[in-house]
Order: C-alpha cells, then sequence, then structure tokens
C-alpha cells in the first residue's frame, strides 16, 4: 500500500460520493489513473462497499448505547438469529473476553431501551453503556 493509496481511502472515507476529478486533485493523479487505483483497491476487497452515514438523531433516535451481551445456556445460534430482527442496532460484533457479543444500537426513548434488553434477556445477560457524544464525530 502506496501513500497515495493511502490518501485515496481516506478521502474516500471522508466522503464516498467525491467524483473522480476531484479525488485526482486531492491525491495530485487524472481521474483516469485514480479510478483505475479505486477499481483496483475494490477488486483487492480492501474497498468493499460505499456507506451511507445516517443521523439516527434526526430521525427521532436520540438514545444510543453500547450494550455487552454475555450468553446464557450456550444460546448462541438463538441470540444472533434473534438480532438481526432489530432494525435499530448499527452492529453486532461477537468479541473475545467476559462479554460474548458488542452492540450498538439507537432508541426512541428509555422504555424502548427497557423493551429491547427484556428481550435479550432470553438470551444473554447485558450490560448498557449509553453514548453521550462521538468525540472521532465531532472533530
Amino acid at each position: 500500500m502506496d501513500f497515495i493509496n493511502e490518501t485515496i481511502l481516506k478521502e474516500l472515507k471522508k466522503d464516498s460520493r467525491i467524483s473522480m476529478s476531484e479525488l485526482g486533485r486531492r491525491v495530485h493523479l487524472s481521474a483516469p489513473a485514480v479510478r483505475e487505483r479505486v477499481r483496483h483497491l475494490e477488486e483487492q476487497q480492501i474497498i468493499r462497499k460505499y456507506t451511507l452515514d445516517i443521523n439516527t438523531k434526526a430521525l427521532g433516535f436520540p438514545i444510543e448505547a453500547i450494550i455487552e451481551a454475555t450468553i446464557k445456556n450456550n444460546r448462541y445460534a438463538d441470540f444472533k438469529e434473534h438480532i438481526l430482527t432489530f432494525t435499530n442496532v448499527d452492529f453486532c460484533y461477537r468479541i473475545s473476553g467476559e462479554t460474548c457479543f458488542l452492540l450498538k444500537a439507537h432508541f426512541h426513548s428509555f422504555p424502548d431501551v427497557e423493551q429491547f434488553i427484556d428481550e435479550l434477556q432470553l438470551y444473554a445477560h447485558t450490560k448498557s453503556n449509553f453514548i453521550f457524544s462521538d468525540i472521532c464525530e465531532d472533530l
């Protein structure tokens, strides 16, 4: 990975909708040259997908939480199947350590959080951490 590809990735991470001509200007390459580099990064699966960053607070979900889930009675498959039914879960990672899964979810209200946690109790012990701010996003 050379410096130009690192810069291309940095710029695409900031704005994946940037035009190839603007991206080329920022990395000092022609649009066709930068397009070829981006295509190569996609072929190598370094760039896997282009995503959308949704402001869930603007959609009426002001509460965000990081939730640790420690599976009960070996119910891993049930937990994974159940968690996929929720549209408010931003990510769910299987991790090492005392906790089995780490997930982030957004909610309309604290009663919604409580209902969500109650449903997870069938599969796992939980520990909830509420997000006050995102330091990296606020930069």
